[in-house]
């Protein structure tokens, strides 16, 4: 894995959710707060339920691996390396 995978599994659905709460936070808007929890809810179903169990059935070992070192949503400090 390369990029920002390294840190965390699902750095674009991270972001997502990241932009909406601050907005959130910035403007005071109580309705993005809860527009960001549940996209990120929706996130999770959909990374839980199909993602994850499809990627393990396609990689096997080598995803077990990175699911292992790799956050699914809170990042890494550093970037994770493979052997």
């Amino acid at each position: 894995m390369t990029g920002l995978y390294r840190y965390v599994r699902n750095p674009i659905f991270v972001a997502v959710v990241t932009i909406i709460l601050g907005r959130a936070v910035l403007m005071g808007d109580w309705h993005l707060i809860l527009y960001g929890a549940l996209l990120w809810l929706a996130f999770h179903v959909q990374v839980v339920a199909y993602e994850e169990p499809t990627l393990a059935l396609t990689f096997w070992e080598e995803y077990e691996a990175f699911r292992a070192a790799v956050p699914r949503w809170i990042p890494r400090m550093t970037p994770w390396r493979s052997e």
